[in-house]
């Protein structure tokens, strides 16, 4: 599975945490957003829910681990996207139970409200319950059926409701789209192997 960590600018000193707390998971980690100490670029919570929206459209990323001081802030930026099913997760039985029933392809971490002391064992504990077991398994058991047929009903809707993302590309505010394209590690992934071609092919003939 890859893995985006996407950090912005209140939460950027935890991405060593993040990043850290991963490598004890059997994923391929792409660390795009945000790193600690770093200033030339100042990305918001409105900037890494369109770059996390980017990737999984794209299919660059199977899942996105973003966040902001709360963690509301990028859940809501991330959600106006389609293709996009994101949880707020604060403790590991929230990642466990995300994982199990809604199968999502995006999480987002309260990074500074309750951090705390031993902040990075609660992340560690996190991303194991996360990535425990059959993705969307369900739970519990006898709910299994009903839960995958409630996945495929929110990703008809979401396709519904939504713009396809290659016209939402198009319409998006330009400071948005030169911000984020500053960022080199972003635009390598976006560069690199990407399931959707055309839309990459789009996107790369933009920036």
């Amino acid at each position: 599975m890859k893995v985006a960590v996407i950090n912005e600018v209140s939460a950027r000193d935890k991405n060593p945490h993040i990043i850290e707390a991963l490598k004890k998971q059997p994923v391929e980690v792409f660390n795009v957003g945000m790193k600690e100490g770093e200033y030339e670029t100042e990305l918001t919570y409105i900037h890494t829910g369109f770059m996390a929206a980017t990737l999984l459209n794209l299919g660059a990323a199977d899942m996105v681990v973003g966040g902001c001081g709360t963690g509301q802030g990028f859940l809501l930026s991330v959600m106006q996207y389609p293709g996009v099913f994101c949880g707020l997760i604060a403790e590991p039985l929230d990642a466990w139970l995300f994982g199990q029933i809604n199968g999502g392809n995006c999480v987002s971490l309260p990074l500074n409200k309750g951090f705390g002391w031993a902040g990075g064992i609660n992340l560690e504990y996190i991303f194991e319950k996360l990535f425990l077991g059959e993705h969307g398994g369900g739970y519990p058991a006898e709910r299994r059926q009903s839960q995958q047929q409630s996945r495929k009903t929110l990703q008809t809707i979401s396709q519904k409701v939504h713009k396809p993302f290659a016209e939402i590309f198009l319409q998006t505010d330009s400071e948005i789209i030169t911000q984020i394209f500053k960022h080199k590690p972003f635009v390598d992934l976006v560069a690199g192997q990407a399931k959707n071609k055309s839309l990459q092919e789009l996107i790369l003939s933009k920036i």
